[in-house]
């Protein structure tokens, strides 16, 4: 019987956790290196801890109704994208509203966590930690990872050749990053498009002398601004759109896909991406193409070797008097506190039972939360993990026998571990994977029942946002609050930009109504069809 869970970070994959056990009836403790909570969004000027945190600059790229905790939202006056003080403020108010604090020990390093000698009868593990100089033992039931996936920068420096050995400039992790002043007037070059690479190319092109963008990879490039202003992931990530993904032939739907991207500008003009590639990154970024066609911005192919003070790349040009080179590569995760036997066998989350669970163990009480990549926020797929996991921990919900998990693990079929850009490929579609773990859980929404029951807020979650929210109507732990949050989430994402009010400003709450009102009798078919046809990607039960 679990009774008392070990948390390892409280970041907000941490802090949902805590929350998640005292819904349960578990008595968490929550163990946190660092002097406060927040985890890689509180940001510090300083690099001298290593800490990994955001960069002063940074912008969520989610916004704030499709990234909140699904019992509590967002203020209504927090923009719909966020800085990192503001999450951070919310975290802040969170851990206050459910009490968390005080399971929380500050300054509190985790130094190992094995098995007890009775492991295999009664789950428990032997976690060791320090605070202060001074070391303790502790016996916990079970224990929770939530670590992230944001752990080590990934520095392939023998992947570029003469960068050690010739090269007489700087070169660094974007992790150093913090802001542009150290980069006033230098020809600087950053390696890798990621979402953090076409950020800190932007941002260093206002000024830098020169910035160069190198890459390998075909990359779309997206704005946060979608159809008629709103933000891009309630226009895009729906149960419609998800439908429709699995409906269609994954030929049409690429096709579909990079029609929409070209639709802002030709990626192919811009050296970024061809249609005709069958392997592609996403990134989101308003800013680079334009800066891109004003030249601040110049993109390159991939590096092939460094002089003392120049680039060479595959296609043969170069650029000289480079003064900085920026790894934007990623980051590596690693457990050095799990003992060898469990930690050495998690390669990449398709190590893990539903990216979630080590499937080797003979009592399931260790849970790894957060070691995932999804198309929307990671902050509600960990919470969902939490809320599943914590009804394993306390009986509610059973887990396959390990023999079973463990096939399921094979089917995957787990490569040796893989560097960051590789493990892009690992990402995963959000609404698929956040059902199947609240499926697990019992509270996945019906969609059916609801257009039956409820047509008004069955449509808002067919062809609306898949918001958290959808994930308290029903079940454990369900929220009496979460239709109304569903039913105004449209309203709460303008009112920040209702500070300018003009006489001719309306809602599209009407025209939406009347949508949602034509297109009932094809949600119904639709779901039904569903519901006699179960895939993978997408089910309205």
């Amino acid at each position: 019987m679990v009774q008392r869970v070990a948390v390892v970070g409280a970041g907000a994959g941490g802090l949902a956790s805590v929350k998640c056990c005292l819904a349960e009836g578990l008595e968490p403790t929550c163990f946190e290196s660092s002097e406060d909570i927040g985890g890689v969004w509180r940001y510090t000027d300083s690099t001298d801890s290593r800490r990994i945190t955001v960069y002063r600059s940074v912008i969520t790229n989610t916004s704030k109704e499709m990234s909140c905790f699904s019992d509590f939202p967002f203020p209504e006056d927090f923009p719909n994208y966020l800085p990192h003080s503001l999450v951070l403020e919310y975290l802040r108010m969170y851990a206050r509203h459910f009490d968390l604090l005080r399971h929380i020990r500050l300054q509190t390093t985790v130094l190992s966590v094995r098995k007890c000698p009775d492991f295999s009868t009664s789950g428990r593990w032997e976690v060791v930690t320090e605070s202060r100089g001074v070391r303790e033992s502790h016996v916990f039931d079970a224990v929770m990872v939530c670590t992230g996936h944001y752990q080590e920068p990934y520095l392939p420096l023998a992947s570029f050749p003469g960068i050690e050995s010739r090269f007489k400039g700087q070169y660094l992790h974007s992790w150093e990053y913090r802001d542009v002043q150290a980069f006033r007037g230098k020809r600087v070059l950053v390696l890798g498009i990621g979402n953090t690479g076409g950020d800190l190319s932007v941002e260093l092109s206002r000024v830098a002398e020169k910035v160069f963008l190198s890459t390998r990879s075909h990359t779309w490039v997206v704005s946060r601004v979608s159809d008629h202003g709103f933000p891009l992931d309630m226009v895009s990530t729906t149960r419609f759109n998800s439908l429709l993904d699995w409906l269609l032939p994954s030929a049409l739907t690429r096709r579909i896909k990079f029609w929409k991207f070209n639709s802002w500008f030709n990626h192919t003009n811009y050296g970024l991406a061809s249609s005709k590639s069958s392997k592609f990154k996403m990134i989101i970024n308003e800013e680079l193409p334009f800066c891109l066609l004003s030249g601040t911005v110049v993109l390159k192919p991939n590096v092939k070797e460094f002089t003392e003070s120049s680039a060479v790349f595959e296609d043969g040009t170069t650029e000289g008097n480079i003064d900085v080179v920026l790894f934007a590569t990623g980051y590596n995760f690693s457990f050095p506190f799990l003992e060898e036997s469990v930690g050495g066998t998690i390669h990449d989350n398709r190590s893990l039972y539903n990216c979630i669970f080590p499937p080797q163990l003979e009592q399931p009480t260790l849970a790894i939360i957060g070691l995932i990549q999804l198309t929307g926020s990671i902050m509600v797929g960990s919470e969902m993990q939490a809320r599943w996991v914590t009804g394993v921990f306390a009986g509610w919900n059973k887990l396959p026998p390990p023999s079973r998990m463990m096939a399921e693990v094979l089917k995957r079929k787990p490569a040796v571990k893989r560097n960051p850009s590789e493990r892009e490929n690992l990402k995963m579609s959000f609404i698929s994977y956040v059902d199947k773990i609240a499926a697990c859980a019992g509270v996945k929404p019906s969609v059916l029942r609801l257009l039956l029951t409820d047509p008004q807020l069955g449509l808002a979650i067919f062809f609306g946002p898949c918001s958290p929210y959808q994930y308290r109507l029903e079940g454990r732990g369900s929220w009496s609050g979460a239709r109304a949050a569903i039913l105004t989430q449209w309203q709460r994402s303008l009112r920040p930009l209702r500070t300018r009010m003009l006489g001719d400003s309306s809602s599209s709450s009407w025209g939406w109504s009347w949508m949602c009102l034509l297109a009932l009798p094809a949600a119904l078919t639709a779901a039904w069809l569903c519901s006699k046809h179960p895939q993978p990607g997408w089910s309205p039960r």
